[in-house]
């Protein structure tokens, strides 16, 4: 699953909000707030929910809300990072309401994907789809693409691990149309990539070779060795599932 709180636009605590408030409570603000991403950043969540309960703390006292949303998203980016589910959720949930009341619907939506996200990973899909399902509206209503393709995605992730294919693969080949539409190739060729492993999980192997080829030109194309290495071994795995790895050295030259 795809998550839409590390994106700068959907977490606020990484795009410090300039306050009007006191210079001295400025000054602090600021401090935490980057304190805080540098923290996120590196992996050290403990410390990082030790800073973001400070930010949240000072934000209530000045009645700030904007920086009390970007607090509370911080806090249940880490809980989620340290596998605290129930506790990102609970602030998640606050920041939720936040973002409703102060009609903040880019926050909103990035907050339902995230929760989804959260629900699908502690194996609850149908919920999970529920709030991806309310996400994607409004991506599309606020015309954000990269919302729409990340939770479109989602949706169909989910639908491939509770055995729909094809409905998973509906929802692929809409991320791929925005994929391509906004001329994202390495989000088309990652895609690509998804459609391959339905189809080959289906038995339609020659459609999966078919999609995994147009991956692999476009990894290549763009420099991606990471996403062309992951390729060849699909490639390898359609062909011999037994010795996928011996398979695919042969793709390398």
């Amino acid at each position: 699953m795809i998550s839409l709180s590390i994106i700068a636009t959907a977490l606020p605590v990484s795009q410090p909000i300039q306050a009007q408030t006191p210079n001295l409570s400025h000054q602090e603000i600021e401090k935490l707030q980057q304190q805080a991403l540098q923290q996120t950043r590196q992996g050290q969540s403990q410390q990082a929910l030790y800073t973001l309960q400070k930010l949240l703390k000072l934000a209530q006292q000045l009645k700030n809300r904007k920086i009390e949303l970007g607090a509370l998203l911080g806090i249940g980016l880490n809980y989620k990072n340290i596998g605290q589910v129930r506790q990102a959720l609970k602030y998640y949930n606050q920041a939720l309401l936040i973002s409703r009341e102060v009609r903040y619907r880019l926050g909103e939506a990035g907050i339902l994907n995230d929760i989804g996200e959260l629900y699908a990973s502690v194996g609850k899909p149908q919920k999970a789809l529920e709030y991806l399902n309310q996400a994607l509206p409004i991506f599309r209503e606020i015309r954000y693409r990269l919302g729409e393709a990340i939770t479109l995605h989602n949706i169909g992730l989910v639908y491939s691990t509770i055995g729909q294919p094809q409905k998973s693969l509906n929802y692929y080949d809409r991320v791929l149309a925005i994929s391509r539409e906004v001329r994202d190739r390495s989000r088309e060729a990652w895609t690509l990539n998804n459609i391959s492993e339905i189809y080959n999980t289906i038995g339609q192997t020659r459609k999966s070779l078919d999609y995994f080829n147009q991956a692999l030109q476009i990894f290549r194309a763009v420099g991606d060795k990471e996403g062309e290495t992951t390729t060849l071994n699909n490639i390898s795995a359609v062909h011999d599932p037994i010795k996928p790895q011996q398979k695919s050295l042969k793709y390398f030259y």
